[in-house]
């Protein structure tokens, strides 16, 4: 490693991806709108000194500020400019040579009363090699000019920001003959001067003038769709622009998608609690196992004298074999959850912004498609949404998600519209599972005890509430599990208060069927009501401790946005699942194997409707023209093309009777890979990619999906082992943990509200 300072990277290294989007090397940049530059910028002084060029980058760093400015104006003369709304000042001061006058205008800020820019961008070469011809001797005065201000601009560093900005390539078969005589060969001569001459007298101090030699790196890129061989081209500059208000800014702001020149977070207190935590399970699982082999080894099975038979070894406890089982859980979950700290919280592993392009989304699609269809086996069951068909359900849904997330065509969802609608279905899709799944277990089983609602919400939310304390990021933040976590409630809730009404209740008295859908209508009228009235439903989830787990910078409304836009699918699921019990119950349909789901005239319409009505959705979608209307119609369309895709998959009964069981192996642990993918696959909270291996994107996207492939399986097992262990069936028992639980939980509040006082 070069060492963690990604401002160095900034100001020097990087690529272009694509044309227009610049990629430095190690760290991302930021985008920054008007309002974030000015919040960044408020009371600021800053200058820019230099020639043509400078005036340039000037320009482009104030639209940053207000996109109105127009480029006008003297331009070899100095350009003020002021946002009073902000008190921003930035002044360009024209100096087109390294000459006494610049030196002097320098000097004044060291020594007189004027006040200090906080920000000094400097930087002339062109007009030297200009005005002598290309002359050895002006490169020597300019050697000299530049040796006598080194020192006052590292003066000025202690307390300001101040940037070299080295001379950018030219491209000379464009150049007029008035500048012939600027080659590529002088403006290298040039820069190596004032690189070797800058900071020669602070080598080993923090104040250091910063070399911006990245422009350098850009030029050459865009350089050729240059106007006049000389200046760049819009765009270019815009980025020069982008990449200093990131070196400045990013340390102020703290974008999360904004890598660069941010330090390393430091740890809270309740994460060194959670640290500490794991390192005590770690230690006390290698004293355990260290313990067992050395009773193992006095054990073990030696030959008895007298009767020659082998004696047994002595079986552990069931005490110690659950401890042992726990400290190894927490062991495995410690060393997991410092790969995640490592990935996204230290500065250890680089990281990219995503870029997209049609090949990054569509070949992998292709490739999962081919893969699922290769590995293709018998159910072992033909009923309708078995276990290994929602499974595979759930598996393809989320290596689809998770091809949209890394490829980048979520930042530009309003371009690709019709994709961007197409993936919130799949989410849909899952809630529509919820419904399904949870309404069909209570339903059928009648069993509303408080074991099962544990187990769910423990599974639910242990990897959650785990990420929450070593990442340092509100329980909303992981959006999807609170949805599904309120949506499992509201369906337990439902189905639980008085009267129960469930199967064996209901084949008893058909009466019992309409008092069941009188349920669903009043769930359906209170999720119509919450659903336009923001400020109730803000209210209910503003109330602590509710406020705590739902509440995103600072307020609610994120997850009622989240909420209201798959409200209906839920109810739809549970919908589906009472009328295909029913039919099922009076033996109106037919589940074997092989067999068409209806007769076939009535399978035949059906599924011709449903292959029509999956088409006219995606028609729909392809003509969408805005994202706002298009999520409006959502909760009510979704279910169009959920069913179309239910019914066509099972309908037939060949279809029916197979599954992909590669897909399937993917469904199963489809939560854990869409939790752990905000910091171990993607990086800054998804905003990013994790960069393992620098240098080879297709190689580095293959390890890291290897290890968080194998990492979210790990976390699945660990869940599972867990959630016997802390979820027992005994109801003593499991009333004693729950009021451990309970009790964890309120410490962590306390810790939470010691920690935030102490930020604030």
């Amino acid at each position: 490693f070069q060492g963690d300072d990604t401002c160095e990277y900034l100001l020097s290294s990087g690529r272009f991806l694509g044309e227009k989007v610049w990629q430095p090397h190690s760290c991302m940049m930021h985008k920054y709108k008007n309002s974030e530059a000015k919040n960044c910028l408020i009371d600021k002084y800053i200058v820019f000194i230099g020639d043509s060029r400078i005036r340039q980058l000037f320009y482009s760093f104030i639209k940053l500020i207000n996109p109105q400015v127009k480029e006008e104006g003297n331009k070899h003369g100095n350009i003020p400019f002021e946002d009073k709304s902000a008190s921003i000042k930035v002044d360009f001061l024209w100096y087109p040579e390294v000459n006494g006058s610049m030196r002097q205008r320098i000097k004044s800020w060291t020594e007189g009363s004027m006040a200090k820019p906080h920000i000094i961008v400097v930087g002339a070469a062109t007009w030297s090699i200009k005005i002598h011809n290309g002359s050895n001797e002006a490169l020597a005065q300019y050697k000299i000019n530049i040796t006598s201000i080194a020192p006052l601009l590292e003066k000025l560093a202690k307390n300001s920001d101040v940037y070299w900005v080295l001379q950018d390539p030219v491209y000379e078969d464009m150049l007029s003959e008035s500048r012939k005589m600027i080659t590529n060969e002088k403006i290298d001569a040039y820069n190596e001067a004032a690189v070797r001459i800058l900071n020669s007298s602070s080598r080993n101090s923090k104040a250091k003038v910063k070399v911006f030699s990245v422009s350098k790196l850009i030029a050459q890129e865009t350089i050729m769709k240059s106007a006049d061989g000389l200046h760049l081209p819009e765009s270019s500059r815009d980025t020069n622009a982008m990449i200093l208000m990131n070196v400045y800014c990013n340390k102020i702001m703290k974008p999360i998608d904004g890598s660069c020149c941010q330090p390393q977070p430091p740890l809270t207190l309740i994460q060194k609690m959670a640290f500490c935590f794991f390192t005590l399970s770690i230690i006390g699982y290698l004293i355990i196992s260290l313990i067992h082999r050395n009773n193992y080894r006095k054990n073990k099975s030696c030959t008895d004298l007298e009767s020659g038979e082998e004696k047994k070894p002595s079986i552990s406890t069931p005490n110690v074999s659950t401890l042992e089982m726990l400290l190894h859980s927490f062991c495995k979950l410690g060393l997991i959850m410092t790969y995640f700290y490592l990935c996204d919280r230290a500065n250890l592993f680089m990281k990219e912004n995503k870029f997209y392009t049609h090949s990054s989304f569509f070949i992998p699609i292709v490739y999962i498609l081919v893969l699922g269809v290769f590995y293709t086996e018998n159910t072992k069951e033909t009923k309708v949404l078995n276990r290994e068909q929602t499974d595979e359900w759930k598996g393809w849904m989320q290596l689809v998600i998770l091809i949209y997330h890394i490829s980048g065509i979520l930042c530009f969802s309003q371009q690709f519209l019709p994709v961007y609608m197409h993936i919130r279905v799949l989410v849909a899709a899952y809630l529509f599972q919820t419904g399904y799944g949870h309404f069909s277990y209570f339903w059928i089983k009648g069993d509303f005890g408080v074991y099962r609602v544990c187990q769910v919400l423990f599974r639910l939310n242990f990897l959650v509430v785990v990420l929450c304390i070593v990442m340092d990021r509100p329980y909303q933040f992981y959006y999807f599990v609170p949805l599904v976590t309120v949506w499992f409630m509201i369906i337990y809730a439902t189905l639980a208060v008085w009267p129960q009404i469930v199967q064996k209740k209901a084949n008893g008295n058909c009466l019992w069927h309409f008092g069941l859908l009188l349920k669903l209508i009043c769930l359906l009228t209170c999720i119509y009501f919450l659903s336009y009235s923001q400020g109730t439903f803000e209210k209910i989830f503003s109330f602590w401790p509710l406020s705590k787990c739902f509440e995103l910078n600072g307020n609610v409304y994120e997850w009622w946005f989240r909420w209201k836009l798959d409200r209906y699918v839920v109810f739809y699921g549970m919908l589906f699942a009472f009328i295909y019990l029913a039919l099922q119950k009076h033996q109106m349909i037919s589940e074997g194997k092989g067999d068409p789901l209806f007769s076939s005239r009535v399978s035949n319409v059906l599924l011709f409707i449903s292959v029509v009505s999956f088409l006219t959705y995606s028609i729909w979608a392809s003509s969408c023209k805005n994202k706002t209307e298009c999520n409006e119609l959502h909760p009510s369309v979704s279910v169009v093309q959920i069913l179309a895709f239910v019914l066509i998959r099972n309908i037939p009964g060949y279809v029916r009777s197979v599954y992909s069981s590669f897909f399937a192996w993917f469904g199963k642990i489809s939560l854990e890979l869409f939790i752990c993918q905000y910091h171990i696959w993607l990086a800054a909270d998804t905003k990013g990619i994790l960069v393992l291996i620098p240098g080879y994107p297709m190689f580095n996207v293959l390890v890291s999906t290897f290890i968080f492939v194998c990492v979210a399986h790990e976390i699945s097992q660990i869940t599972n082992d867990l959630a016997q262990i802390v979820v027992p069936k005994d109801n003593s028992t499991l009333l004693k943990r729950l009021l451990c639980i309970a009790g964890f939980f309120s410490g962590l509040h306390l810790f939470s509200a010691i920690q935030d006082q102490s930020r604030h």
